[in-house]
Parts: structure tokens; sequence; C-alpha cells
């Protein structure tokens, strides 16, 4: 792993390199600046990462701020997605510009950094894209899952944890939520469905460094018919499963033998009109979050926290204030150049990005191995940031 890093770090200071020379670009470049504004009651730092992407995908460059928070590179003309990372101890600082224009003449961009706190709950992995029939024909996609993990140092309780998906489903669709000056607003809106773990506050204990299997489709042992894909009957395994609101045996078929029915999550309430839950195949969010100061069903039962999706005469959405959130993810689809962000920066300020579907991939999160040997359980990476916490990983991290 070390020699991994070592090699990672080597090219990111070759393409900075290249950067700051001017190559290995041909032609008129344009002079940038970026400089990172800090919260108020913080001071600039050396060392904060500062990630600059051409969203035609013909390349992703890194460089590191000075002591004042500015770097200074050329760019080529074109269309950039700027952000900055920055951690001190659990303090987190991200920042992101989506759809900077580059064009003729020099800039110098000014970036606000949004303050926020590494979580004691993650996630870990999202399976979202499903994988191949093989030895049958075919594509298959009932088989998608969530792995959340414990950051913490004590035990975190999963009883009443909920979770959704957010509008709209796909990162390339046309995003309705996001308004003239370019912002999203102050809550997420989770659409179809919110899901709840159950509980009586202390019936789902999960230790430091360890992992819970949420099943968002079929809890049953997909593996044994098709071996590209899992066995998610497996003991102590959660599953979305609610055959009157999602009657659709193809997606949610009847949980196997293994999986204990106290596991499964309740359906808190119901937006929108499919059988079957849906969760982007290509790009989807996934958003962990916890009430707080009130109780999810009384929440939604009040029709101030229901919204129409701007455009829609049908679907509505759970308007789920921000502060609740308790980790976040955003999968960009690889096969488009058109992505947006649907979450704000101060919930997640970047994306990881899914390049294919049908194919087993997954997104994994990074492990931190230095804070893993302190703590002598396994820590994961936490930036708030998925461009810096997440990998595409080629195969399920369940996959036999």
């Amino acid at each position: 792993m070390q020699i991994k890093v070592l090699a990672r770090l080597a090219a990111l200071l070759l393409v900075s390199a290249c950067m700051e020379l001017g190559a290995p670009y041909a032609g008129t470049l344009n002079n940038i600046s970026v400089t990172a504004q800090y919260p108020e009651g913080f001071a600039p730092r050396a060392g904060a990462s500062v990630s600059i992407e051409n969203v035609s995908g013909e390349g992703e460059y890194y460089l590191l701020t000075d002591a004042s928070g500015r770097v200074a590179t050329t760019l080529p003309d074109g269309i950039y997605r700027i952000s900055i990372h920055d951690r001190d101890g659990s303090s987190v600082f991200n920042g992101t510009l989506d759809k900077v224009v580059v064009a003729g003449k020099d800039a110098d961009i000014v970036l606000p950094l949004i303050y926020s706190k590494a979580g004691s709950l993650v996630i870990k992995e999202l399976y979202c894209g499903g994988c191949s029939k093989v030895p049958e024909e075919g594509t298959y996609q009932s088989d998608q899952y969530v792995i959340v993990h414990n950051n913490d140092t004590e035990p975190y309780m999963l009883d009443g944890l909920c979770l959704g998906t957010l509008s709209p489903y796909n990162s390339n669709a046309s995003n309705p939520w996001i308004g003239p000056d370019g912002g999203l607003p102050d809550f997420l809106p989770v659409i179809q469905a919110v899901w709840r773990i159950g509980g009586n506050g202390s019936a789902f204990p999960l230790a430091p460094g360890a992992d819970a299997v949420i099943c968002f489709r079929g809890a049953i042992d997909h593996a044994a018919r098709y071996p590209m894909s899992v066995n998610l009957n497996v003991p102590g395994y959660f599953v979305c499963y609610n055959p009157v609101y999602f009657p659709n045996p193809l997606y949610h078929p009847v949980p196997g033998d293994k999986i204990d029915e106290a596991r499964y999550l309740e359906v808190v309430i119901k937006t929108g009109q499919a059988n079957a839950y849906t969760l982007s195949l290509s790009s989807p969010t996934l958003v962990l979050f916890r009430p707080e100061d009130t109780d999810i069903y009384d929440f939604v039962q009040d029709d101030t926290h229901l919204v129409q999706v701007p455009g829609s005469s049908a679907d509505r959405v759970v308007t789920v204030p921000i502060s609740w959130v308790v980790d976040a993810l955003e999968v960009f689809n690889g096969g488009s150049t058109d992505n947006r962000k649907r979450l704000p920066a101060s919930v997640d300020a970047g994306y990881v990005t899914l390049s294919e579907i049908y194919k087993g991939r997954t997104v994994m999160r990074r492990i931190d191995e230095e804070a893993s040997a302190t703590a002598g359980f396994e820590i994961l990476q936490d930036t708030n940031n998925s461009s810096q916490d997440f990998y595409e990983r080629e195969t399920q991290s369940l996959h036999p």
C-alpha cells in the first residue's frame, strides 16, 4: 500500500509540474489563480489540495495551496470543475465551483470553503450497477446493496437510522433544484421513499470498526444462479422489504431464510408510484440521516415538508434538513460529460465516478492506514469529499 501511495504522489507532482510549465498543452494558455476562502474564525493553511478537472474528461490535475491558501497555474480554454479540500483533525473544509469557464483571458478565482465535521458512521461501499447473468444471457440488477461502517471508538446504534436517494435519480439528468445562481436548496430532496431501521434504541449496536450490510432489493443468494453476483442471504444483513408499498417480486423477492424479520427496514413514507424501489444504476446519490428534535413519522405528516418536484405534477420529495445528515455519497455517470452535482459541498464536496454498469463494479471508500494502525481496527478515510475518499472497484467486496 505504501508503494502505491508513493507512486500516486509522484504522479500527481509530475502532473502539477506540467501544469505550471504549461505542458502538455500547445497554443494559448490562461493564467489562473485559485484562493481558498476559509470560514470566519479559521485561518488559511498551506497544503490544502486543489483539484481542477476538465469536465469534457480531458484530465484532472492536483495542486497544493501555499500558506496564504492560494495556487496559481496555467490552463487552456475549457470548462472546469474546481474543488478544494483541507482537514485539521476532525474539522473538514470543502468547496467546489462547477462549470468554471476559462476562455481567452486570465482569472483570479476565490472559492469559499464550508466547514463540516468527520462523522462516526460512514458509507463504506455502494454497489448499484448490476452485473452480467453469465452463463445465461442478459443483465441483472436485483442485487444492489450498501455497506455502512462504524469509524468511531464507541458502538454506534443503528436503530432509527434513515436512508433515501435524491431527486434527480441520475447525475446527467436535468436538475430542477439548481437555482438561478447555480446553488442548491437548503434541504435534501429525498424522492420516492424514506426507509428506517427499526429497533427499540438499543437493538442494533454496531461495534467500532464493524460493518453492516443493507440490501436495497433481494436479500437472497443471487450468486447461486448468477456467479458474477453476490450472496445477500446472510445473518445480520438488513433489507429494504415491504411488499405492500413495493410488491414487485422481481426486485423485491421474499428475503432468504437467514434474514431476521426484525431487520426488514420500515417504509416511513412512499411519495412515488413505482412498484419497486428505485436506486439509479449509473449515478445515485445516497443519504443516511437521523432526525433531530422530532420523530421522522411526525415530520413527514407535515405537508410543509413534502414538496412537488419542479416541473412535475406527480412526484413529491421529502425535504430532509442538511443538519440531519449522517453521511452521504454522490456518484457520477462515467458515460456522460454532462453530470451535475446534487449534494451541496457541506454534505459531499465531490463525487466518485462509476464507469460502467452491468459489470459488477462498485464504489469503495479508501482505508486510512495510519488511523487504523493507531486505533487497532479499520478506520476509513472521511473528508466529506467523495473525490478524495472513494474509488471504483472492479468487483463487489461481497463477491465470493
